[in-house]
């Protein structure tokens, strides 16, 4: 099982280890990203008839950086204006799915299922999906992490996207598997539950057999679940151009 003997010293070298790993391998690409996206947006709205009234938002619900932007403001302009404007963010480099804050439409883009693993590897960068001790059970604190991992995934349904857990060497492995295993497969039920199928998912345990690049194989760091493309047959997403009247 992973029960620390003596936690409070190798807690705090695992979270000094997460914030090493988040800057120095993850780093702020995503932010960096986002920023990116941000500061060509507005040429694009408007050259598309929206200067002065619409603003794209690159920032999840949460608040974290993200690809898929949310437009806002331009009620008063016109459906094919509307519609100008969200196909002309979508079509810069790097945009993802893209929607207005009061839902009336959403531009779908043609993604790599590559372009999901990405995404959801920038999530986790900075943040861990976490468990309760020496269980399966995902902690509540999670819940909003795992909506921002069904979220870049959803786009990318019909790739096969594995879901593999990982432990600290601390325990007897065949225990360390065991429970690997086991978080895999709630994380994929949790997915599943947001509306991920099944089908595209596969769960699978590594015990401690790959501790990250860098870290001992006891670090508390190494407890972790990784998501990877094994099949890149994607569906390609429709676009969709239905809003209500107005």
């Amino acid at each position: 099982m992973n029960v620390l003997r003596n936690p409070a010293v190798p807690l705090l070298a695992g979270l000094l280890a997460c914030i090493v790993i988040a800057y120095t391998v993850g780093g702020a690409s995503a932010p960096a990203l986002a920023d990116r996206l941000a500061a060509r947006a507005p040429a694009a709205i408007e050259a598309a008839g929206g200067g002065g009234h619409v603003v794209a938002e690159f920032r999840s619900p949460n608040g974290w950086p993200s690809r898929h932007p949310v437009l806002t403001g331009g009620e008063q302009l016109d459906q094919q204006t509307r519609s100008d404007i969200a196909y002309a963010v979508a079509a810069l480099p790097g945009v993802g799915g893209i929607r207005w804050s009061d839902g009336d439409l959403m531009v779908e883009q043609q993604y790599s299922p590559l372009h999901c693993q990405e995404d959801v590897q920038a999530l986790l960068r900075a943040r861990t999906i976490r468990f309760e001790e020496s269980s399966a059970t995902i902690d509540a604190a999670s819940a909003s992490l795992i909506d921002e991992v069904a979220q870049a995934l959803s786009p990318c349904l019909g790739a096969i996207i594995e879901v593999t857990g990982h432990t600290d060497s601390s325990g007897p492995e065949e225990i360390n598997l065991a429970l690997s295993s086991e978080r895999a497969n709630a994380v994929k039920a949790a997915l599943v539950q947001r509306g991920i199928p099944a089908d595209g998912l596969i769960a699978r345990g590594e015990g401690s057999a790959h501790p990250v690049d860098g870290l001992e194989p006891g670090d508390p760091a190494n407890r972790r679940i990784e998501f990877s493309v094994i099949s890149t047959e994607a569906l390609v997403p429709t676009p969709v151009d239905t809003p209500a009247a107005r």
